[in-house]
């Protein structure tokens, strides 16, 4: 045997470990400081701050993509991380707590202080979210006696003890601000404020209990509650909404705090997708810090998906996405990212003046026109700001709240043009360094592309792929799901039993079972009247499916309607199976526990010679759930547990089947969607993981306008794109729950559907353009911060520039457009005009073509010439990114 000489590798191997160890276990992200608040602004170690927050909710992204959202969120200017506690999430089962996966909560803090960012933990413990039952865990209402959210000692008894164990377990990691972390400040409860009337007395004993319990835990942050006018004076009372600029806490001790900026809205199966436009959430946002805000948080700055049967509703569609800055896949919506970076960036350059000013003055500057001035000081009673303070700091927002006319102003011996709806930002009283309603940032069009079409062979049990003569019919494999009962845990009773008293939300289904018989008469009395018998219920939610004999009858669905289904029965024994779903469990609004699901008042079975029969009398087999679902045949582990069978082609759809087939991982990095815009509803597994709830319903035809006008106020109809499409036909498949090949796909449909039509697809930013003109400003990351003498910031160089960059990973392949002086139309309909400088092309090619960003100036010089003398020129771009991959394939 050969001598074996030691090697100093795994001492120092050792030694690593150790000290990554010893790291990992100080959780000292910041040195430890103090937070308070006086009613000006958050006091963070000693100096008021304004700052801006993204709302991002783990569960709804996976850990993996946590830490580039995190980025994203601080690249964009954001000084804060909000997010809720999802109750739900965390004690699925009373007493067993869960902080795994998406739900490690504590690894999604440590990432956000590792980043150098607070954090805003909002524990609830309702979160309404569109999410699941507000966030509360589903058990919580089988607890006898209990009321949710009002002055009921045992809804108390455990919402302060979930709300406790956050709090110990925030303490426990270090993670407050206090012990290094990240956590600057907590709220207890949420838009209580807007149901409270509901309760009465007891509501109002309800709010002074949860503010005195969150005191008491001790946590050394400060607590909010969200539209709570009442809360107690330990407590900051915060806004919710689209505005809150003309919002003021309940006392004045307090701080002007923005919860919930609702940058964009939610949708709903069978509904239009919302759009807020990026000018005016840069004016709502201006607006607030004008006016004396000093903390505004983005709902949602990145919205994600609702995995699994989260969402809330009902009727909640799958997507977050929210219109978010930050898209449900991740990948930046421009230009809302962009403008409100920019928007964000400014307010930065004004901070100095903002928190050395008790309040600003005000100036009337026109009819429907005004400025607000902060000018500093050099010392504010009790705090040391002599970090932001020098003589003469002065900023100054000068806004236009007409919402159809310009205006020139007059401000300081100096004019200035205010376009219609905007806030000009002058953060030394004098030059103007970004104008809400002008918008320099690039706009982004997303694309997909199919990369994988589900076509492969059945092999034995598995799924590969096939040579290119291969029969694509042989592509799927199915089996059918049993219709009513199925399994030993069924039982009998008499009665129409509440859907969730059974189910507790183990399933969205819940399959009601019966025999009806029928008499040579009840046939000739339905001949001779030309009438069929009828299922009628006075009130069902959400989705109620008739079957008779096996065969479906039809189909209802709402919020507490009226079903009346006509069905054909045969003389004799008929089976009748009542099938009732939830979509989603309802998550706002008073006693919304008390909702329930299932069936309501009379059911009833009508058209019988005899006369009705009242349904409500009859003995019925309940069974909870799918046989598949609860045999988890979506899963590796046990797909074989039920007989699957070769799909053909032609073969015709039955309603509630399974079906299964393997693909690859799509090549590269970019994020990958199903499109499942061929199926009818159901529910989709990637390798067990549950990606949502899917469903074709089409939205109204009408609504959705050609042009959205960003002018005056906005509410969730204002700007709706997918008139008379489906509300979603794309569903994510996080990344890392990809293998590299033999991925397990498998859908559960309830109509029919034509899974062959299924594809894989690719989620990326293909075309981005820009329209810059010589009246826009220069970018705003050349100015200077105030200067510590004057308070004066500075710039070198004037000219306006057009920034453009494809994704990480993108190069610029192309120009497909390119013309700088006077073109017409926007993004992809872009048009050259009379005045057009003919080296446009050559010159933002130059520039820009084979890199992943560039910069080119507005100015004549750039392009050789001034294409027409006396007129404001504008340079407007489009372009192609492809992978870089690509792109030096193709050299």
């Amino acid at each position: 045997m050969a001598e074996r000489r030691s090697s100093p590798l795994p001492f120092l191997l050792l030694l690593a470990i150790v000290h990554f160890a010893a790291a990992a276990a100080s959780s000292a992200f910041f040195e430890p400081f103090n937070v308070s608040y006086d009613h000006r602004a958050l006091i963070i170690d000693g100096k008021r701050r304004m700052l801006n927050s993204a709302g991002i909710h783990y569960p709804r992204a996976t850990p993996e993509m946590w830490p580039d959202l995190i980025a994203k969120s601080k690249e964009g200017g954001a000084d804060v991380i909000q997010t809720y506690v999802f109750w739900s999430g965390h004690e699925p089962v009373r007493g067993q707590y869960y902080f795994e996966g998406r739900y490690d909560i504590v690894k999604f803090v440590k990432l956000v202080g590792s980043s150098g960012m607070y954090l805003h933990l909002r524990i609830g413990p309702y979160v309404c979210a569109e999410w699941n039952f507000g966030g509360f865990p589903v058990w919580l209402r089988d607890i006898p006696g209990i009321e949710f959210r009002t002055d009921n000692v045992l809804f108390k008894v455990e919402m302060e003890q979930f709300v406790r164990r956050i709090v110990d377990l925030m303490r426990k990691e270090m993670l407050f601000s206090w012990q290094g972390g990240p956590i600057i400040m907590l709220q207890v409860e949420n838009e209580y404020g807007n149901i409270e009337s509901s309760y009465g007395q007891r509501g109002k004993n309800y709010v002074k209990w949860a503010a005195g319990m969150a005191i008491e835990l001790g946590a050394r942050v400060p607590w909010v509650m969200c539209q709570q006018a009442d809360a107690p004076e330990t407590i900051i009372n915060a806004c919710n909404g689209y505005y809150c600029d003309g919002f003021k806490p309940n006392s004045y001790g307090k701080p002007t705090l923005w919860t919930e900026d609702w940058d964009g809205w939610y949708a709903a199966w069978g509904g239009r997708l919302p759009h807020r436009p990026a000018e005016d959430l840069a004016f709502a946002v201006a607006r607030f810090f004008e006016r004396g805000g000093s903390f505004q948080n983005y709902y949602m700055y990145f919205g994600g998906t609702n995995f699994g049967r989260t969402s809330g509703g009902p009727f909640y569609v799958t997507s977050y996405d929210y219109d978010a800055p930050i898209d449900e896949y991740g990948l930046l919506s421009q230009p809302k990212w962009g403008h409100l970076k920019d928007l964000h960036a400014a307010i930065k350059l004004c901070e100095a003046a903002l928190v050395a000013s008790d309040a600003a003055q005000y100036i009337k500057l026109g009819p429907r026109q005004e400025a607000h001035v902060y000018r500093g000081k050099n010392h504010i009673k009790g705090h040391n700001l002599t970090r932001y303070t020098g003589q003469g700091t002065c900023s100054a927002f000068l806004a236009n709240i007409d919402e159809h006319r310009s205006a020139t102003v007059h401000f300081l011996g100096q004019a200035y043009i205010l376009p219609p709806w905007s806030v000009s930002i002058l953060p030394d009283c004098r030059n103007v360094v970004f104008n809400t309603a002008k918008v320099s940032a690039q706009t982004s069009i997303k694309s997909t592309a199919n990369d994988s079409p589900l076509n492969f062979i059945v092999s034995g049990e598995k799924i590969k792929k096939p040579s290119r003569s291969s029969n694509f019919g042989n592509s799927w494999m199915w089996s059918q799901e049993p219709i009513g009962v199925w399994s030993p845990t069924s039982f009998t009773v008499e009665g129409i039993l509440e859907h969730l008293n059974v189910t507790k939300d183990l399933s969205d289904y819940l399959w009601h079972f019966t025999r009806i018989y029928v008499s040579k008469d009840d046939i000739a009395f339905w001949k001779e009247k030309d009438i069929r018998p009828t299922v009628t219920i006075d009130s069902i939610r959400d989705v109620l499916r008739v079957f008779v004999n096996r065969q479906l009858a039809g189909s209802t669905f709402g919020h507490w309607v009226k079903a009346v289904q006509p069905v054909d029965l045969l003389q004799g024994y008929n089976d009748l199976v009542l099938l009732s779903q939830t979509v989603g469990l309802q998550n706002y609004g008073a006693f919304f526990e008390k909702d329930g699901a299932g069936f309501r008042g009379k059911v009833k079975l009508t058209g019988f010679k005899d006369g009705d029969i009242d349904l409500a009398k009859s003995l019925w087999t309940y069974q909870v759930g799918l046989r598949g679902e609860f045999l988890k045949i979506y899963t590796t582990e046990d797909n074989g547990k039920v007989e699957w069978t070769y799909l053909a082609q032609d073969d015709i759809p039955s309603p509630f089947s399974w079906y299964k087939t393997y693909f690859d991982s799509p090549h590269g990095t970019d994020p990958v969607a199903i499109d499942l815009g061929s199926m009818g509803k159901g529910q989709a597994w990637v390798n067990g993981h549950d990606i949502g709830r899917y469903w074709t319903l089409v939205a109204p035809k009408g609504g959705c306008r050609p042009i959205c006008d960003y002018r005056g106020p906005y509410n969730s109809e204002k700007c709706c794109t997918n008139c008379g499409k489906p509300t979603q036909t794309r569903y994510h498949i996080p990344r890392s729950w990809l293998q590299q090949s033999d991925n397990l796909l498998v859908i559960f449909e309830e109509t029919g559907g034509n899974p062959f039509d299924i594809s894989i697809k690719l989620h990326f930013s293909e075309i981005i353009c820009g329209q810059v003109s010589e009246s826009h400003y220069p970018p705003i990351q050349k100015w200077s911060l105030p200067d510590s003498v004057g308070g004066r910031i500075s710039i070198n160089d004037m000219t306006p520039e057009m920034h453009l960059q494809c994704e990480d990973g993108y190069v610029i392949s192309s120009i497909e457009f390119a013309s700088y002086g006077t073109p017409e139309g926007s993004c992809q309909n872009f048009r050259k005009s009379s005045c057009h400088a003919p080296n446009s092309l050559q010159a933002v090619t130059k520039a820009c073509q084979g890199r992943n960003s560039c910069s080119v100036k507005i100015a004549n010089a750039e392009f050789d010439r001034d294409p027409c003398r006396g007129t404001v020129k504008t340079l407007a771009v489009q372009a192609k990114c492809i992978s870089s991959s690509e792109h030096l394939s193709a050299l």
